[in-house]
């Protein structure tokens, strides 16, 4: 198996998520006491978030590229960035670094694609949420991306930096959530993007009336199939995610 570097700690509760995932993708690809071959490097939050508040994202950028090589010196054959909105600073990370860097979009285009959808509404952080580096790129794949409206994208990043990524899950919160769900799914939205990875700690397939996308287990799923080239080829299968036997396809998506 080769040996998967992980940029993680933003926040490490996700990050936390992600090493579970990839251990039990690896076990039931393997069996037995087989476990994920991984390193991680884990940042300081705190710093992180301060530059992206103050868009400093050079600085962010330079940050997480030393973090990239500092995984490949310990032994790296790929590398995955633990969030979504640091994929702001990809291309920098990839730059830093002799091996691949497993992008987070991609891999969760690839699983939308893959389950028949075309349209799909969009939750993470407001910079996920507004900026083109990542809904350009899901777009350049092909998809159409909803995101909510300005009321709806204020709760939702405030929902991850106050609560999420302090171990915080409020069942208000996941009400809440589900209202801007709902209003994705009236906009014509077929699945919805869990777009930050802290967002699986709150929403699951069941708080939603269209398949859910959580991108953590997307990432890690893509990952195990990278590492581990020989086995039968990954698809997108989890419960909950892909359309619906019986669900009509929603039109339309303003």
């Amino acid at each position: 198996m080769k040996t998967i570097g992980l940029l993680g700690g933003m926040s490490w509760e996700s990050t936390a998520e992600y090493y579970r995932l990839l251990n039990e993708l690896t076990r039931d690809r393997l069996g037995g006491l087989h476990s994920a071959r991984c390193v991680l490097y884990s940042v300081d939050f705190a710093d992180i978030e301060h530059l992206q508040a103050e868009g400093r994202w050079a600085e962010a950028g330079e940050v997480l590229a030393e973090a990239g090589r500092r995984l490949e010196a310990a032994g790296a054959d790929l590398v995955l960035i633990c969030t979504n909105t640091m994929h702001k600073v990809a291309d920098r990370v990839q730059d830093a670094l002799s091996v691949p860097l497993l992008h987070l979009a991609d891999a969760t285009a690839d699983a939308v694609k893959g389950a028949g959808l075309t349209r799909v509404g969009l939750l993470g952080t407001a910079f996920t949420m507004e900026q083109e580096f990542y809904r350009g790129r899901l777009a350049a794949s092909g998809l159409e991306v909803c995101v909510p409206d300005a009321e709806g994208r204020a709760l939702v990043h405030r929902v991850i930096y106050e609560e999420l990524c302090r171990g915080v899950v409020r069942e208000e919160s996941r009400a809440a959530y589900q209202a801007v769900i709902q209003e994705l799914v009236a906009a014509g939205a077929q699945g919805i993007i869990l777009g930050c990875t802290e967002i699986e700690l709150l929403i699951g397939a069941g708080d939603s009336p269209v398949p859910v996308f959580p991108t953590a287990r997307i990432h890690a799923e893509a990952a195990v199939e990278a590492a581990l080239p020989a086995a039968p080829r990954w698809s997108w299968s989890s419960p909950g995610c892909g359309p619906p036997a019986g669900r009509p396809v929603a039109t339309g998506c303003g």
